[in-house]
């Protein structure tokens, strides 16, 4: 028998009931193994992200899953990966964005964090408000870099003082156990 290889396998498509289980229930009967997944629903889409190992190469893993995603409307990508499990980055600051919806709130935020040593690991983001009045509301954890919260809380006092966005800088303290 092979050795299984890691793809990276994503899903995209007009959210409705039963995508996980009909994608997840073909990918085990094809002898496939997940690792880390990530699935979410982003304006009335849903998303699937999911590391698989599979004994056949990326269009055999597109093949077993394709049905499954064809007869629900999705669209289907395999890429090979290294398959890094047991390697999570545990996050130890969340930063909370909030302020009246424009284009160029993630990418300015996002550019000043990196700058001042910060690696992303989650980011979320949701508009609320209304069509007349749009609030872009986003939230990402990371890891601090070697500055620690220093250059972060100076980074975002910057964004701050631009105006329109007001921002909330906050530690994690991750329970080992």
């Amino acid at each position: 028998m092979a050795q299984a290889r890691w793809h990276m396998l994503t899903i995209i498509g007009a959210d409705r009931p039963g995508i996980v289980a009909a994608v997840t229930q073909a990918l085990f009967e094809g002898g496939c193994n997940l690792g880390e997944t990530s699935m979410i629903r982003l304006g009335g889409n849903f998303t699937i992200m999911m590391m698989v190992a599979h004994a056949g190469d990326a269009s055999a893993l597109a093949a077993l899953a394709g049905p499954s995603a064809e007869r629900l409307g999705l669209h289907l990508h395999v890429v090979p990966i290294e398959g890094q499990l047991h390697a999570a980055l545990e996050p130890d600051v969340r930063v909370t964005v909030f302020g009246a919806d424009r284009p160029g709130i993630v990418a300015q935020v996002t550019s000043a964090l990196a700058a001042a040593g910060l690696n992303i690991v989650n980011l979320e983001s949701h508009v609320g408000g209304s069509p007349e009045q749009p609030i872009y509301i986003m939230q990402l954890e990371g890891r601090a870099g070697e500055g620690g919260l220093e250059p972060l809380e100076r980074a975002l006092a910057e964004i701050k003082a631009r105006g329109g966005v007001d921002v909330r800088l906050a530690s994690i303290d991750a329970l080992y156990g």
